[in-house]
């Protein structure tokens, strides 16, 4: 699975969370947080898919923004 999607794709793929999830991001930032210590992205990607049944492009999406907005 990759993480790398366009700009573009993340950007409309993060905007949609919230109404294919049923939760914010803030939240899935939160399970990530409290989740387990996973050292790679693809590993976090792949247990918030499995975890919360998630298709892993959400997942990707998802742990790519909280990387993201981690560095700042």
């Amino acid at each position: 699975m990759s993480l790398n999607h366009s700009p573009e794709t993340q950007n409309k793929l993060i905007a949609r969370v919230p109404s294919i999830t049923g939760r914010e991001l803030p939240e899935w930032f939160e399970a990530i947080d409290n989740g387990p210590s996973f050292l790679r992205c693809d590993e976090r990607a792949n247990w918030l898919a499995d975890e919360h049944g998630l298709s892993h492009g959400y997942a990707a999406a998802i742990v790519l923004e909280h990387e993201r907005r981690r560095r700042f």
